[in-house]
């Protein structure tokens, strides 16, 4: 039975949303948490294991100093105040890709917590309160085969890979975030995207949403105005920035469908389908009681040296928000023209088109234009929509060079983005350089004037403005390949 979901705008209009966001960041360590297996991505399965990783007898972790600096200094980047000391936990229950069953975590006693990030939505402020940043390892992968989805449902057998478990994961836990409205789907989205430059900019991941390294779990409930908040769900693994907006977007008309129905909603995990936009039903959700939690009797406590914190906080790079100031005012960009760049997430893309070689105009012209159009028809990210930013240098070099106009570049780029080579290569194989030799224009353009002679007559007179037609009809018998400036020389200087 099919249900009737109501329009957005009147889910907003009758109910608050309250939305949290739980986001897991593989740390870029060469060595995994609690032992010295390499954490490279990929890789046969199971090979990068050991003893300690698969939890085998007389085994004993040892814990990554790299990885307690790396989530120090996340919590630092968050406005986190920093534990003087904390211990690990053991988080236990039975999973497949648990391969010790359970998980080294922390508990009641995180690293870092009460912190916040501020993110821009539609020109106003929003803090985002961080609850807690805390480091744990990471699980291995299962993957079910033989059923049509690639879940456990209908699949003939499930394989394990291990490679992953034990890589440190940093848990960053928002605090509950009301008072968005209509905004909660698009305020979930430009916190995972500020939350993901922060981390890039701090170097402690690849944030690769495509590969795992940086996962979210969206948490979301509905409440009349004024009434309680309502039961949350658990949207995991959500793997995209467009795909949290859409997580939250659903979850709201789901929930709202449900309880205008006169039914309750369950407190449970969900799976977010890509292909259609929805959730479905996972578990219900675990307390903390569940896990039976203790603490690791096989490590010693983590107590940071305040002056070694001071150091790491003294040394932070510049962080998202403040660069993208300093851009705005380099690139002499209105406050309007920034947030579009933001929008499109296309900062890092054309401050690495401008590194590349070409000017801000130029660069946000091929990003926010042409390659904009194509990841949104394609329904991508920008950054994956097949161009990178030294091919569009590239491109906007031949068009300064008066090699290409703006109508054959645009031919170059499609080249580009369907993996034909680079801007050079694919303008000589497929003869799209501008004609710009005299000789080779003289007679389209003898060919132009013949063919139309009231507009030749105009011209001789002194209306200098008809000129646009001949060149006009030069640019469609050469193809668009003509220059256009050198046509309509040679036409002046012909009448």
């Amino acid at each position: 039975m099919t249900t009737t979901l109501p329009a957005y705008d009147e889910v907003v209009a009758r109910f608050e949303p309250v939305i949290g966001l739980e986001t897991h960041v593989e740390l870029g360590t060469n060595t995994k948490m609690f032992c010295g297996c390499p954490t490279d991505f990929g890789g046969e399965p199971n090979t990068r294991v050991c003893p300690v990783c698969l939890g085998l007898p007389g085994s004993l972790p040892v814990a990554n100093k790299a990885a307690i600096e790396a989530t120090v200094r996340i919590g630092l980047a968050l406005n986190c105040s920093i534990a003087s000391w904390c211990r690990f936990a053991r988080k236990n229950y039975f999973y497949p890709d648990m391969p010790k069953n359970f998980q080294i975590s922390q508990y009641d006693e995180p690293l870092c917590v009460d912190g916040y990030l501020d993110v821009e939505v539609n020109g106003e402020t929003v803090r985002i309160g961080i609850e807690r940043v805390h480091l744990e390892e990471d699980t291995g992968k299962t993957l079910h085969v033989g059923g049509a989805t690639g879940r456990i449902h209908g699949a003939t057998e499930s394989l394990v890979d291990y490679n992953r478990a034990g890589i440190p994961l940093v848990e960053i836990v928002t605090k509950p975030i009301p008072g968005t409205g209509a905004l909660a789907p698009e305020v979930a989205r430009a916190y995972v995207t500020e939350l993901r430059d922060v981390l890039r900019s701090l170097g402690v991941s690849d944030v690769r949403m495509e590969e795992g390294s940086l996962r979210c779990d969206v948490n979301t409930s509905l409440n009349l105005p004024g009434a309680e908040w309502g039961t949350r769900t658990e949207t995991k693994n959500v793997n995209s920035l467009r795909s949290v907006e859409r997580a939250v977007r659903s979850e709201m008309l789901r929930q709202a469908s449900v309880l205008d129905a006169g039914g309750r909603i369950t407190q449970e995990t969900r799976h977010f389908h890509e292909e259609t936009g929805d959730t479905t039903p996972g578990r219900s959700k675990e307390t903390a009681t569940d896990y039976r939690y203790f603490p690791e009797p096989d490590l010693v406590p983590v107590a940071p040296d305040p002056a070694w914190v001071a150091e790491l906080r003294a040394a932070l790079p510049e962080l998202p928000r403040l660069h993208r100031r300093r851009l705005q005012q380099e690139w002499g960009l209105s406050d309007l023209d920034m947030q579009s760049v933001l929008n499109a997430g296309a900062v890092e893309l054309i401050e690495a088109t401008i590194a590349a070689g070409t000017t801000p105009a130029a660069a946000r012209k091929w990003w926010l234009g042409e390659l904009s159009r194509r990841a949104n028809e394609t329904g991508v990210e920008l950054a994956d929509v097949g161009a990178t930013p030294a091919q569009v240098a590239e491109l906007q070099g031949l068009v300064d060079a008066g090699k290409l106009n703006d109508k054959l570049a645009r031919t170059v780029l499609e080249g580009v983005v369907a993996g034909e080579g680079s801007p050079t290569e694919i303008m000589t194989n497929r003869g799209l350089e501008v004609v710009s030799d005299t000789g080779a224009l003289t007679a389209a353009v003898d060919e132009a004037i013949a063919a139309n002679p009231d507009i030749a007559d105009k011209i001789r007179s002194g209306k200098v403005a008809a000129a646009g037609a001949l060149v006009g009809a030069v640019m469609k018998t050469t193809r668009g390949q003509a220059d256009a400036k050198t046509v309509r020389e040679l036409i002046l200087s012909r009448l």
